[in-house]
């Protein structure tokens, strides 16, 4: 696979939920902070007052130790810890950490008692959200805005959810409601910038990038999306400036590491992009989506090895993308490893039966592994797919015959890829033949068709990366 013909999906949604759950939480907690800070004179004497304890939850959750902050809720007296304002945090915190089970009790809890507490509906929104009930969220969110139609964070997330299930025009509505109430409210930024950015109006969403950057200069996340506006306006050298900057603000991020690989590659600086990915993989080895990357590098810069592994790798995690499964059939192929070669191309068969040459490629790779009969009823099926009088069922017809020690269909095969004027379908059949007569032992005709394939200059088709370790195991040089 190229390194440059993967692009992953957008990681949006994702990052934004668990912005959103933090966001929540932390807000809930300043709220009833000074709340309990407030009613801290009237308290009697404790050990540890309250408000201490919140202040270490929200320092723990700026740490991301939601466990630890958790656990300090034990430490609250059971007066204040029976209280709505409490529950709420506390479910706030448990939604961030994805309990979302006992999160949705205690807010329900308070819900029940308190129909109309809209800090509580707000939470419980939250929780919906998490679970992907976006009816339920929905419904909350509306009702939180009927009975305050100025509820900025509900209007934004009312924008969030409506963005995230495909409806931007609405999504677009709750962001201006927003921002005409607190024009520099950085969810509300972001998210309209967001939707300027898909309907192709780079300036405006420039300008309110420009306009967060400037209250929120310290958020990385701000800088991070003035570089996926750039990339996407073909502006790399801005684009790899803001993920510098993005990146010493949070060196810890996957993403900004990933898409910093990304802008780094689109400026062929493959070596850098090569570390930056491999510094996303450290930060979290269980994401597919580097490897995917560092797959390709590593193939275009000679590294088969780690690429190999790399691509092994890859379809562990990702055993749903085919490319991964691609990759590994062709580096066992390279290494002359036929069985891992054939499996690996049968998965690729499976996944997209439409590509037929996944299916000779495991044929093929069946027949090297020792037994040339083995791949019969395979060839035998995947040939029925094919229509009939096409090059591909001819093809399929010769390896067919082949695995019963028949030959009598070379000469047409030959005589049909003589004539044959399409040029991509000619290259593969000529590579094909390649493959043929080396199954059969004629190494003067494997030798020409390899050859030849790679005179034919077709590198963008998955056999070209093959032919050339073909061509280079077997010791041939191209004048």
């Amino acid at each position: 696979m190229n390194s440059s013909s993967f692009r992953p999906f957008s990681a949006d949604n994702k990052r934004m939920m668990n912005k959103i759950r933090f966001r929540i939480a932390l807000a809930v907690l300043v709220v009833f902070s000074g709340f309990f800070r407030s009613i801290l004179v009237a308290a009697e004497p404790q050990a540890r007052p309250t408000p201490v304890i919140l202040e270490e939850i929200s320092r723990l959750l700026a740490e991301y130790k939601y466990s630890d902050a958790i656990a300090l809720f034990d430490n609250i007296t059971p007066a204040d810890a029976d209280s709505s304002q409490i529950k709420l945090l506390k479910a706030s915190v448990l939604n961030s950490a994805g309990n979302e089970g006992e999160a949705r009790t205690l807010a329900e809890e308070v819900v029940k008692a308190e129909p109309n507490n809209l800090e509580a509906l707000f939470v419980l929104s939250a929780i919906e959200g998490a679970a992907g009930r976006n009816k339920e969220q929905k419904a909350l969110l509306e009702k939180i805005i009927k009975a305050d139609p100025k509820n900025v964070e509900a209007l934004t997330d009312l924008g969030t959810l409506s963005r995230n299930t495909n409806n931007n025009k609405l999504a677009a509505q709750y962001y201006d409601q927003a921002l005409a109430i607190q024009p520099e409210n950085l969810e509300a930024l972001l998210g309209r910038a967001r939707l300027y950015r898909l309907s192709r109006d780079p300036k405006n969403a420039e300008n309110l990038l420009n306009r967060a950057i400037t209250t929120y200069p310290d958020v990385a996340l701000i800088w991070h999306e003035r570089a996926r506006l750039y990339r996407g306006a073909n502006y790399p050298i801005q684009a790899l400036s803001d993920l510098d900057k993005a990146k010493a603000l949070a060196p810890d991020d996957y993403w900004i590491a990933l898409d910093r690989g990304n802008v780094l590659l689109d400026l062929n600086r493959k070596e850098l992009a090569l570390q930056e990915y491999q510094r996303a993989i450290n930060l979290n080895p269980q994401e597919f989506l580097a490897y995917a990357y560092t797959a390709g590098i590593k193939d275009d810069l000679g590294d088969f090895e780690g690429a190999g592994k790399d691509y092994e790798t890859l379809a562990k995690l990702k055993p749903d993308y085919y490319y991964a499964f691609e990759g590994v059939g062709m580096h066992k192929m390279r290494e002359g490893e036929w069985a891992q070669a054939r499996d690996a191309f049968t998965e690729v068969y499976r996944q997209v039966p439409n590509e037929w040459y996944y299916a000779l490629l495991a044929s093929i790779s069946a027949m090297k592994a020792g037994n040339q009969a083995s791949p019969r009823q395979f060839l035998n099926q995947a040939m029925g797919k094919l229509k009939r009088d096409t090059m591909e069922y001819y093809m399929f017809r010769l390896f067919y015959d082949l695995s019963g020690r028949v030959y009598s269909g070379e000469n047409d095969m030959l005589q049909r890829t003589d004539k044959e004027t399409n040029v991509v379908v000619k290259a593969r059949m000529v590579f094909y033949l390649a493959n043929y007569f080396d199954i059969r032992g004629n190494n003067t005709l494997a030798d020409k068709y390899f050859l030849q394939f790679k005179q034919m200059g077709q590198e963008a088709l998955p056999e070209w990366r093959l032919n050339e370790w073909f061509l280079e195991t077997r010791g041939i040089k191209p004048f």
